[in-house]
């Protein structure tokens, strides 16, 4: 692969988890003080992340219903709308929306899970049905 301009040839980017930048924008959100800017957060994730890929990650959390924003002068603001276990549940809900047999999906999980969180599981449906 030939070297990019204006790249160290000896330096090699770390391949992120998928999710992974996700995680440190909404955490980065959280601690904020109130609705921030995107170089605002772009600072606090300090990993040399281009501004147009920390607002490509803003707006793909937004879409997602994980964070929030306003209008200020001719940009956004930005505030957490989601922790991470919501996005967690999200991504979960999405895996099974895509499956065809949602029933053979669930039952599989459920077998998978241990004993600690199948009670947990059956004690948070049993408040759903009350």
């Amino acid at each position: 692969m030939p070297d990019e301009p204006g790249r160290d040839p000896g330096r090699r980017s770390r391949r992120r988890a998928q999710g992974e930048l996700e995680a440190l924008v909404l955490a980065a959100l959280r601690g904020a003080p109130g609705p921030v800017n995107t170089a605002w957060v772009q600072e606090r994730l300090g990993q040399d992340l281009a501004y147009t890929t920390v607002i490509t990650i803003l707006t793909r959390l937004h879409a997602k219903g994980a964070v929030a924003r306003e209008r200020a002068g001719r940009s956004f603001v930005w505030t957490s709308g989601a922790s991470e276990a919501d996005l967690a549940a999200l991504r979960m809900r999405r895996v099974l929306d895509a499956e065809k047999d949602r029933e053979a999906v669930l039952a599989s999980f459920v077998t998978s899970l241990e004993e600690d969180d199948e009670r947990t599981l059956r004690a948070l449906l049993a408040q759903e049905e009350d």
